[in-house]
Parts: C-alpha cells; sequence; structure tokens
C-alpha cells in the first residue's frame, strides 16, 4: 500500500490504539466511536498483517510488530502535524508560534538566554520550549529531527544535515582550587592520570577524543547529562573535568574551582543550530533560522577565532 492510497486518519487512529491499549480509550481521545475505532484497527491489521493488539487475560497487550510501531507512529504523527503546519507566510510581531529546540544546559545557558530575549522582543506571540538532547542522539538522528524545529549541538557529533552557524566556543579545564597534584598549569600526564568528570561518555567531543592520538584514555569516575553540575563534582576532589569556556566564565564562584587551560591544542567547539530539510521552506522556522543567526553573530569576537597556546 503506497501513501497516496492510505487513509492517513489510520495513522492517527495507529497510534491512539497503541499508546492506549484499549480500543474505547483510543476510540475516545481521538474522537471515534467505539465501533468506528474496532473498524479502523481491523483495517490496520489488514494492512499490516498482524493483529498489532491481542488479549491477554481482561486487557490487550502489543504484539512484538505493535511494540515495534509505538515510536515509530509517534514520530510519524509528529512529522505530518509539522508538514501541515507550515506556513507560506510569517509575521512575528502578530503570530503566535511555538519552537521546540533540543540542547544541552551550555547552550541554553550561553545562548538559548540571549536568544529568548531576542525573539520575544521582535515577537512577542512566539513560544520557545528547550527540551534535553537525548544520549542517544546519533543513534535515529533523522526521526528524532524531523519531530522538533531543531538541535543546538557542537560539530562533530552529527552530520548530514543542515545547519546554521552560531558561534566558536573553546575548551578548558575544572581543577578543584586545593587540587594536591595540579599547580600552575596541566599536562597530559595530568590527563592519563587523574580521575574525570564527564558530560555524558569521555569521547562524546572531537577535543577529548584527540586524547587517543596521544596514548590517552580518560579515567572516568563521574558522568553526569549536566554541564552545570561540572564544577560541584570537581570542588575538593582529585578529579578533572573538561568544560566550555563561555559556560565556565559565566561560573566563577558558584564552587571553589580553577579553570584552566588544555596541555594540547584542542579543537574548538561550533555551535551550530541543526535542522531537518522538512522545515526547508516553512516561513516561519526561516525566521527561526534567521534569528538563531543573528544571535549567533553578535556573540562571535576576534577572540572566539583564537586558538589557545599549546601547554605543557
Amino acid at each position: 500500500m503506497t501513501l497516496p492510497s492510505l487513509d492517513l486518519n489510520l495513522v492517527v487512529a495507529l497510534r491512539a490504539l497503541l499508546e492506549e491499549r484499549n480500543v474505547t480509550r483510543a476510540g475516545q481521545r481521538i474522537g471515534l466511536s467505539q465501533p468506528a475505532t474496532s473498524a479502523a484497527l481491523a483495517r490496520l491489521r489488514r494492512h499490516f498483517d498482524d493483529e498489532l493488539l491481542v488479549r491477554s487475560g481482561g486487557r490487550y497487550e502489543l504484539t512484538a510488530l505493535g511494540l515495534a510501531l509505538v515510536d515509530r507512529t509517534a514520530a510519524a504523527c509528529d512529522l505530518l502535524d509539522r508538514v501541515l503546519a507550515s506556513r507560506a507566510t510569517f509575521d512575528p510581531t502578530t503570530e503566535a508560534h511555538e519552537f521546540t529546540l533540543l540542547t544541552s544546559d551550555y547552550a541554553v545557558t550561553v545562548f538559548g538566554a540571549e536568544l529568548a530575549r531576542v525573539v520575544h522582543e521582535a515577537a512577542p506571540g512566539v513560544r520557545l520550549c528547550f527540551r534535553r538532547s537525548p544520549a542517544d542522539i546519533t543513534e535515529d538522528t533523522d526521526a528524532l529531527l524531523s519531530t522538533v524545529d531543531g538541535l543546538l549541538m557542537p560539530h562533530g557529533i552529527i552530520s548530514g544535515f543542515p545547519t546554521v552557524e552560531l558561534f566558536r566556543d573553546r575548551w578548558v579545564f575544572l581543577v578543584s582550587d586545593d587540587h594536591p597534584d595540579v599547580d600552575e598549569e596541566l599536562v597530559l600526564s595530568d590527563l592519563a592520570h587523574l580521575p574525570w568528570v564527564s558530560y555524558h561518555r569521555a569521547y562524546d567531543t572531537p577535543a577529548t577524543r584527540q586524547l587517543s592520538m596521544f596514548g590517552i584514555e580518560p579515567r572516568v569516575a563521574v558522568s553526569t547529562d549536566s554541564f552545570l553540575t561540572l564544577p560541584f563534582l570537581v570542588a575538593g576532589t582529585r578529579r578533572i573535568a573538561p568544560m566550555p569556556k563561555r559556560l565556565a566564565g559565566l561560573l566563577p564562584s558558584v564552587a571553589p574551582v580553577r579553570m584552566m587551560e588544555p596541555p594540547y591544542e584542542a579543537v574548538p567547539l561550533q555551535e551550530a543550530l541543526w535542522w531537518h530539510p522538512v522545515h526547508m521552506h516553512d516561513a516561519a522556522h526561516s525566521w527561526l533560522r534567521e534569528i538563531t543567526a543573528q544571535v549567533g553573530a553578535a556573540m562571535t569576537g576576534p577572540e572566539d577565532l583564537a586558538v589557545p597556546p599549546r601547554q605543557g
């Protein structure tokens, strides 16, 4: 069965049936009677040649195919919503709209706050929704990007999608003020022997992947999904943690830590807005891309392009 011959209302019914696992509740959710919902389920069963929902005692359970379709159907419905909501024109001064961006707390802090201020001034009816990027973003990027307006993430982690370049940052290391083994400078042997605090996984960034060329494998003692927790996980310990300099510069007094240059020429961090091609010709999304580019350009100065001198 091809898409033109498929009643797209069945996709909506499929999502409701798979998520509710109950014909009556699924019908109530999408405004159909129980007989109409049962008829939709029968058509879906013929299409997939699978029961999808089977009775187990007094309730329904999903078949193996049904379980596999839960996330795919939700993503497909979200994508259809975005396609059908596309606009040929967009007036930011009068229209109401919501944009959803996946991001880390780092990008929200150093970029998102200013973006929200500029958006509010230019478009009072526009809302921004920042959601934390999932750790498995690299595993099904296409499906995930199709359900949101964009992803704030540096280059070197995903590829193959349109981007808007935003700003450059560079990496520093955090160490405790009273670290017993680190004096004025870090050296490569410190990175090899001291325990690390890592954002997600140690090799998630190109700057830390570089260390493999020196034969260094970080000894990760603690991992976290929040950049803002790094100073607290370093203070009073022998641990070290890589952190983007823009964020480290905003947190000088939150914990007794020092900011130190890497003992190697770490690859700069180039932040970008990644987006799915489905948004290419949507007027509202085009406006969002223009605003993010403007905010990013305002953050860029000559010092952002400089490569820190090699240490150690």
